[in-house]
């Protein structure tokens, strides 16, 4: 018994056509962002901003610490519970941590003060030099 033929028609697929602005927007507003990104990081390595400079090189020093405890997954992990966990331990806490941050801020100000005269004010910041190619 012959199987019989079923006529099949293809469906319809409809034209898309998007348009150029949005995209052309979208990267104006990305290169914008990268530009001002990199003049930051460039401002922070050649030591235009002391406090950023000495707060990058904490914070890869406190970065390679942790990360000589545990491997890259691990921390990633743990990162992206304390993403999904501090804000819900904030809106139940809001007042015990805003007071506690409070009194934080004012010793780190302290700390900070006595840091920039002791040690930052000592430090010379001439002109940067330019190569000329």
């Amino acid at each position: 018994m012959p199987i019989p033929f079923i006529h099949k028609t293809p469906p319809h697929i409809p034209e898309v056509h998007l348009p150029e602005e949005p995209f052309l927007q979208v990267a104006s507003a990305l290169t914008l962002e990268l530009n001002q990104a990199l003049k930051l990081l460039r401002d922070i390595a050649s030591g235009r901003n002391p406090k950023k400079f000495l707060m990058v090189i904490a914070a890869s020093w406190v970065l390679s610490i942790v990360g000589s405890w545990c491997n890259f997954l691990t921390l990633f992990y743990i990162a992206f519970l304390l993403l999904h966990m501090v804000p819900v331990f904030y809106e139940k806490y809001e007042e015990k941590v805003d007071l506690f941050a409070e009194k934080a801020m004012v010793e780190i100000k302290k700390q900070c003060a006595v840091f920039n005269v002791k040690v930052l004010s000592k430090i010379p910041i001439g002109p940067l030099k330019t190569k000329k190619v």
